[in-house]
C-alpha cells in the first residue's frame, strides 16, 4: 500500500537555468546534490521543502549532452505542485514579471490552475488547493510564506489504456478513482495527492531525453512494505522489478502496463541522513564504491551557482567548452584539448590533479568521426590539411574571445593536449605562432604536410611520449622540430602506451615548477 507521491524525477539539459527556475523562481529548497548512483558522471539535484520531506521532492538528472525527449504515450506529461488557492494571483504576477511562460488561470477538477513551462519545456502546473500544504515550509527570497510552493499535487500520465493503468495502480499501490474530467480520470492516494490518467490512445509514443519526466516515486513506510509489494508484483504478471538502496531511501522500480516507470520509495532515512537540516544541499555527495577519487568526478560534473551566488556566464564562442574555477584560483589557467573520442570533460580530472588551483578551460573539438569529437578530419591517406587550418583559425578566434570573457592571462595559460588534442596544439603553434607560450603535448604526432617554420623562441613546451606507443617515433620527431624552431623544449618518454599514466602527471609537475608557474 503506497501512501502518496514520494518524488518525481525529471531530466534537464540546462543545469543553471534549472536551478534558477526551481530554486530561484519557484523558491524550492535545493536539499541534495549528488553524483548519480547509476552513473557517477551524472549530476542529480533534489528540491523540496525545508527538510526535504517525502511528497515535496522534485528531482532532476542532468544530461548536458542529452538529446531532447518527446512527450507521448507511456509517459508523464505534466507535474503539478500545490499552492494555496489565494496564491494564484501572486504566482500569475510573479510569472508575468519574470517572463516565465504561463497560461491561466483555468479550472481542473474544481481547482484553479496555472500552467507554466520550465527552461526545458516541461509543463509545471501550480494548483490551488486547501488540502495539501508543505510539511516544513521553506521561505525563499521574494516569496511570502503563505505563497510558498507546497507538495506535489499530481502527475499526469498519457495512457494508451487508462483503465488498465488505473487497475494496476489500484491493485498494487492503493490508489482509488475519485473524479473524471473529459478524457482524464483522477486517482487519489490516502495522502490526498493524485495521479491523473489521460486517455490518449492514438497519440505518438514517447521518447526519453531532456525535457521529459523519467519516473514518479510513490511512498512506502519502510523496507518491509517495499518487499511486500515486490513479492506481490512477482506473482501478478507485472514487469520485472529491481530494488536499490539509494541511501536516502530504499526503493523498488517497476513499469506499469502502459510503460511508465513507477518507483516505490521509503520515507526514511531521508535527506538529513548525511548532513544537518540547516545546511542541506550545500555539499556534493557521492555513491559508494567509486573507482576513482571523488575530486576527479566532481570536476567533470556540471557546475552551477545558487540564486544570488556568483556563477559562470558562458560566452558564445566558436567551440563548446567548460570553465571550472577552483575555490582558491592561483591566476593560472589550463586550456585542455581532449584526444580522439573524448570531449570537454575528458581531461578535467587530469587537469585538476596536475594543477589543483588553476582555472580549467576545457574545449571540445568540432570535427566528428563515428559520432565522437575530434580536432580535424582524417582522410584515407592522412589528415585533412584544409580542415586543420580552418579549425586553427576558429581556435584563434576562440582564444581571442576567451581572454577578455574569462580573464585569461596568456602568460600564465598552459595549453594541455592529449593525442589528437596535442597534435592540434602543435599544428596551431606552427600556424599561429605567438598565441601559445606554454604547451604540454601528451603523446603528440605531426599532422601538417607542409609545416611552416616560424620562430618559436619564447615558447616553453613539454612533450611526453610513450615508450610503448605506436606513435613514439612521430612524437619524438615533432618534439625535435619544435626545439629546432627555437622553443624551450622538455622532452620526456614515459613507460606507457598511448594512454595517460601517473608518470605524465609527474612530468608535468616537474616541468611546470621549472617554468615557475
Amino acid at each position: 500500500m503506497a501512501h502518496g507521491i514520494h518524488h518525481v524525477t525529471l531530466i534537464t539539459r540546462k543545469v543553471q537555468a534549472n536551478v534558477d527556475f526551481y530554486a530561484g523562481f519557484l523558491g524550492l529548497r535545493l536539499v541534495k546534490r549528488t553524483a548519480g548512483y547509476e552513473d557517477a558522471d551524472q549530476l542529480h539535484l533534489i528540491y523540496g521543502d525545508a527538510t526535504g520531506s517525502p511528497g515535496t521532492l522534485v528531482t532532476f538528472l542532468v544530461w548536458e549532452d542529452g538529446a531532447p525527449g518527446r512527450v507521448g504515450l507511456g509517459q508523464i506529461s505534466e507535474l503539478s505542485l500545490a499552492i494555496d488557492k489565494a496564491s494564484i494571483g501572486f504566482w500569475l504576477t510573479r510569472a508575468l514579471t519574470a517572463g516565465v511562460p504561463v497560461e491561466g488561470p483555468a479550472e481542473e477538477f474544481g481547482e484553479p490552475v496555472l500552467r507554466l513551462k520550465d527552461p526545458d519545456g516541461i509543463i509545471v502546473k501550480l494548483v490551488g488547493t486547501e488540502s495539501l500544504r508543505p510539511p516544513d515550509p521553506w521561505t525563499a527570497k521574494g516569496i511570502p510564506p503563505r505563497d510558498a510552493i507546497g507538495p506535489v499535487r499530481a502527475v499526469t500520465i498519457l495512457a494508451e489504456d487508462a483503465d488498465l493503468t488505473a487497475s494496476f495502480l489500484k491493485r498494487h499501490f492503493g490508489y482509488r478513482e475519485t473524479a473524471r474530467n473529459d478524457a482524464t480520470k483522477r486517482l487519489t492516494s490516502p495522502s490526498g495527492d493524485a495521479i491523473d490518467l489521460r486517455q490518449a490512445a492514438g497519440f505518438w509514443t514517447s521518447a526519453p531525453g531532456t525535457g521529459t519526466v523519467d519516473h514518479v516515486a510513490l511512498r512506502a513506510a519502510d523496507i518491509a512494505e517495499v518487499e511486500g509489494v515486490e513479492m506481490e508484483l512477482s506473482t501478478s504478471n507485472a514487469s520485472a522489478t529491481n530494488a536499490h538502496d539509494r541511501k536516502y531511501f530504499y526503493s523498488l522500480y517497476v513499469r506499469e502496463p502502459g510503460g511508465v516507470l513507477i518507483e516505490l520509495a521509503t520515507d526514511t532515512p531521508g535527506m538529513t541522513v548525511d548532513e544537518p537540516a540547516e545546511s542541506l544541499g550545500e555539499k556534493l555527495f557521492f555513491p559508494p564504491g567509486l573507482s576513482e577519487p571523488e575530486t576527479g568526478i566532481a570536476v567533470r560534473l556540471p557546475q552551477f551557482g545558487m540564486p544570488g551566488e556568483p556563477r559562470t556566464v558562458y560566452r558564445d564562442l566558436p567551440f563548446v567548452h567548460r570553465l571550472v574555477v577552483p575555490a582558491r584560483p592561483d591566476g593560472s589557467t589550463l586550456v585542455l584539448l581532449h584526444g580522439s573520442a573524448g570531449n570537454e570533460t575528458s581531461l578535467l580530472a587530469f587537469g585538476r590533479r596536475i594543477a589543483p588551483d588553476a582555472t580549467l578551460l576545457s574545449v571540445r573539438g568540432r570535427s566528428v568521426e563515428e559520432g565522437a569529437p575530434r580536432w580535424f578530419r582524417r582522410l584515407p591517406d592522412g589528415f585533412d590539411q584544409a580542415d586543420i587550418r580552418a579549425e586553427g583559425e576558429a581556435f584563434a578566434a576562440f582564444i581571442e574571445g576567451a581572454v577578455p570573457a574569462y580573464g585569461l592571462d596568456l602568460e600564465r595559460t598552459i595549453f594541455v593536449g592529449h593525442s589528437n588534442g596535442a597534435n592540434f596544439i602543435a599544428a596551431f603553434m606552427l600556424l599561429h605562432p605567438g598565441v601559445v607560450r606554454l604547451a604540454a603535448l601528451l603523446r603528440p604526432a605531426p599532422v601538417l604536410d607542409a609545416a611552416p617554420t616560424p620562430d618559436l623562441r619564447g615558447a616553453d613546451i613539454l612533450a611526453v611520449t610513450g615508450a610503448h606507443d605506436a606513435f613514439l617515433d612521430d612524437g619524438q620527431a615533432l618534439a625535435t622540430l619544435l626545439g629546432n624552431l627555437g622553443a624551450r623544449l622538455r622532452s620526456v618518454t614515459v613507460e606507457a602506451g598511448h594512454d595517460l599514466v601517473e608518470a605524465d602527471a609527474a612530468a608535468f609537475s616537474e616541468w611546470r615548477a621549472r617554468a615557475e608557474l
